[in-house]
């Protein structure tokens, strides 16, 4: 298992220093998505297999699931009286879909996280 300094940082499980994006901005259009092949410093293939990501899928309904209980209770904790209900949802729905390339992005970067293990010394494609 790799270190989750990296995984937050979007770098290398192996190394912690290639970047895993291609663009530093999430919401740069048509490159949201966009991820290296291969890490610049040690070589590690980050796709193992043609469908490695699906298990992302996972972890990003765990950041949602975490994200709606999060909301849900501040709601109910501090602006049940304050707003309505409505504006609630309405509002957690816009902050959901402002935040689909950021959950999106971290939720590869931990599943590789949890898949391959930090081993800085390494250097080489495996």
């Amino acid at each position: 298992m790799g270190n989750l300094k990296g995984a937050v940082l979007l770098k290398c499980p192996r190394c912690e220093e290639g970047n895993l994006y291609e663009s530093q901005n999430p919401y740069k259009m048509g490159k949201m998505m966009e991820m290296h092949k291969n890490c610049s410093k040690c070589g590690l293939r980050y796709e193992k297999e043609a469908g490695f990501f699906y298990g992302a899928m996972y972890v990003s309904y765990m950041l949602n699931m975490a994200f709606f209980v999060v909301t849900t209770v501040l709601w109910y904790t501090v602006f049940e009286d304050k707003l309505d209900w409505r504006i609630y949802i309405g509002s957690y729905v816009f902050l959901t879909i402002l935040l689909v390339p950021i959950i999106f992005r971290y939720s590869r970067s931990l599943w590789l996280m949890m898949m391959i293990k930090f081993e800085p010394e390494k250097r080489g494609e495996r």
